[in-house]
């Protein structure tokens, strides 16, 4: 009868990432290469909506939690779930538009996975805000092609994508891996096999490293700081404790 290893702890995998190599990782990418075409599909996620799915500034249409959809919206495919930390969940509330910060709900949203079909339950990570379309709320259209509302403040998983690390506590950007070299895999995207500069290799391989270790980081102090809650609602465990949908510690308020 054969026997199997544990899988290594979050500690061992976190000692991993912060080992990590920036020069391979650069490696690996030059040789996969990457050019962002702007196409917008990293940030979309129904493929129509019910009209336009845009307004006449180029923004994606919807509210706040972009769960109220038509019927005759698509239902193939699931909303844009990119992965946000705590601390830029905050960072993005301060690059409101034309002056305006933005509240937590504009910025995030819990993770759908684990909550119940009416809407409780607990879950562990944040995701970026949805329009009712399913995209980011903070994608828009511009000529033709894909824009950032908040480029320069985008997270760690927006910097990184298409590429991830294959260490256990990391998640990984939606799609399938198309190719492996080393600890780096490459999913889904038409940037793909394009010429990139090895100081772009590099910086992208920086963001890489440090998206790997926060999130192991933030693995790490979910698991330490969960604490069973029986409240009625949705309750998020993020590496600060619990909080409800609008970031506010459990027991805060009302």
């Amino acid at each position: 009868m054969s026997s199997s290893s544990p899988p290594p702890s979050l500690e061992t995998e976190l000692a991993r990432a912060r080992d990590l190599d920036v020069a391979a990782l650069a490696d690996a990418i030059e040789s996969i290469g990457f050019e962002c075409t702007r196409c917008g599909a990293c940030c979309k996620g129904y493929e129509t909506c019910g009209s336009d799915g845009v307004d006449e500034d180029g923004r994606a249409e919807g509210g706040r939690d972009g769960s109220e959809r038509g019927e005759d919206e698509p239902s193939g495919r699931e909303p844009h779930t990119a992965t946000v930390f705590p601390d830029e969940v905050r960072r993005l509330m301060a690059a409101g538009e034309e002056g305006e910060a933005y509240d937590w709900r504009d910025v995030a949203r819990p993770m759908p996975y684990g909550l119940g079909e009416e809407g409780g339950g607990e879950t562990f990570e944040w995701a970026l805000q949805t329009s009712d379309c399913g995209d980011c709320t903070f994608y828009r259209e511009e000529g033709g092609e894909g824009a950032c509302a908040v480029h320069e403040d985008r997270p760690l998983v927006c910097r990184t994508y298409p590429f991830s690390v294959a260490l256990g506590g990391t998640s990984q950007p939606m799609g399938e891996a198309v190719d492996t070299e080393g600890m780096v895999r490459a999913h889904e995207c038409e940037g793909l096999g394009r010429d990139i500069s090895r100081e772009d290799a590099e910086e992208l391989a920086t963001a890489l490293k440090t998206r790997a270790v926060r999130e192991l980081e933030e693995a790490i102090g979910v698991r330490d700081n969960y604490r069973p809650t029986s409240v009625d609602g949705v309750v998020v465990h993020d590496s600060e404790g619990q909080k409800r949908p609008d970031g506010r510690p459990l027991g805060e308020g009302t």
